[in-house]
C-alpha cells in the first residue's frame, strides 16, 4: 500500500506504479457523473442524463393512450388482435475513454513534479473512479510516435492495464524535444473518435501546447455525440519565467542566450501562453464542456474535486 499524501501534489520526473495503484484509497471522492440531459425523442417524457446510451428491452404490456407509437410491438398486436407496446430500459453502464498524453512537451515542470506525472496521476484516479461506479474503462494513451489503444470494459484487469501502460508511456519520457515523425493532437483525437461509442464519457488529459483549428473540429465532432471534459495540464514557469536570469536552451541543434530580464522577451513568452489558454476556454465555452485546470503545484484531486466531487456532482 502507498503511503504518499495524495491530497498533495506528486514529486518527481516519472511515476512510481504504486502511487497510481495507491490513489484508489481516495478516488472514491469523485463521482463521473453524466453532465447533461438527452434529448432523444426515444427516451420517454422524461429526459435522461444517459445520453446517447443504448436502450435494453425488459417487457411488452398492453398499449395505453399517450404511450410512444413508435414502440408498438407489431407482432404481438398482430398475434393477440391487441394492440401492445415494448418497455425497455435505459443500459446504465457506460464507457470512460481517457485519452493521456505522455508526449515530450508534458516532460517539464519546475515545481513539485512534470506535467506527465500530473496527468498520469489525474488518469489514474479518473480511471479508479469509474470503476468503482461500474462503468467501463479504456483508454488512449499516447507519445510523439506511439499510441496504446484499451477497449473500454468493465473489470479491474482492464484498469491495471491502463495504470501499466500509463507507467510504461511515462517512463519512456527522457527527452522534452520533439521527435521525427511526431503526431499532432489534432490526428490523436482523430483516431480517438474511431473508438469512442455514442455516450461515451471521454476526459482529454493534454497540456494542448498543438491546440489548432484541426482540435476544434475533431473536438466538436466528439462533443456532439459523448460527454467531453478536457483537462489542461500545466507548469507555473509557463506563465512566469524567474527574473534576472541568463538561461541556455537549444532545441538538439542551435543553442540561445535567454535573458529573463528582457521585458519586451518574457512578455512575448507570457502572452503566447495566454493566447493558448484563451483559445482552450473559448473551446470549452462554445461546445459547453468542463475544462479543469491541473497544476504540477497542486494536487490532481484538489483539483479535481470541484467539478467531479460527489458534493459538486449533486448540485
Amino acid at each position: 500500500m502507498s503511503t504518499t499524501d495524495f491530497r498533495q501534489p506528486p514529486q518527481g520526473a516519472h511515476v512510481e506504479l504504486d502511487d497510481l495503484l495507491g490513489l484508489r484509497f481516495v478516488a472514491g471522492e469523485l463521482q463521473l457523473a453524466p453532465r447533461s440531459l438527452s434529448r432523444s425523442l426515444l427516451a420517454g417524457s422524461v429526459r435522461t442524463r444517459f445520453r446517447g446510451r443504448g436502450m435494453e428491452f425488459e417487457e411488452v404490456r398492453h398499449y395505453y393512450p399517450g404511450d410512444d407509437i413508435r414502440t408498438i410491438d407489431w407482432r404481438v398486436t398482430a398475434r393477440t388482435q391487441v394492440p401492445h407496446t415494448k418497455l425497455f430500459r435505459e443500459e446504465r453502464e457506460r464507457p470512460v475513454i481517457l485519452m493521456l498524453d505522455q508526449r515530450p512537451s508534458m516532460f517539464f515542470g519546475s515545481r513539485h513534479c512534470f506535467k506527465s506525472v500530473t496527468a498520469a496521476h489525474a488518469a489514474a484516479l479518473l480511471s479508479w473512479a469509474a470503476l468503482s461506479q461500474n462503468d467501463r474503462i479504456g483508454a488512449l494513451i499516447f507519445s510523439d510516435t506511439e499510441e496504446k489503444d484499451i477497449r473500454p470494459k468493465r473489470s479491474r484487469h482492464t484498469l491495471l492495464h491502463v495504470l501499466q501502460q500509463t507507467h510504461q508511456f511515462n517512463r519512456q519520457l527522457n527527452d522534452p524535444r520533439a521527435q521525427p515523425g511526431s503526431q499532432p493532437l489534432s490526428q490523436r483525437l482523430l483516431d480517438l473518435r474511431r473508438i469512442a461509442k455514442p455516450g461515451a464519457a471521454i476526459f482529454v488529459i493534454s497540456d494542448f501546447h498543438d491546440l489548432d483549428e484541426q482540435c476544434d473540429e475533431q473536438l466538436y465532432r466528439l462533443a456532439r455525440h459523448a460527454d467531453v471534459n478536457l483537462l489542461a495540464v500545466s507548469d507555473p514557469m509557463e506563465y512566469a519565467l524567474p527574473e534576472r536570469l541568463q538561461l541556455t536552451v537549444t532545441d538538439g541543434q542551435d543553442r540561445r542566450l535567454l535573458d529573463t530580464g528582457n521585458r519586451d522577451w518574457v512578455s512575448r513568452y507570457r502572452d503566447l501562453h495566454m493566447q493558448q489558454d484563451r483559445h482552450l476556454q473559448r473551446l470549452a465555452a462554445q461546445l459547453a464542456i468542463p475544462l479543469v485546470q491541473l497544476s504540477t503545484q497542486q494536487a490532481p484531486l484538489e483539483a479535481l474535486l470541484p467539478v467531479f466531487g460527489k458534493s459538486a456532482c449533486r448540485r
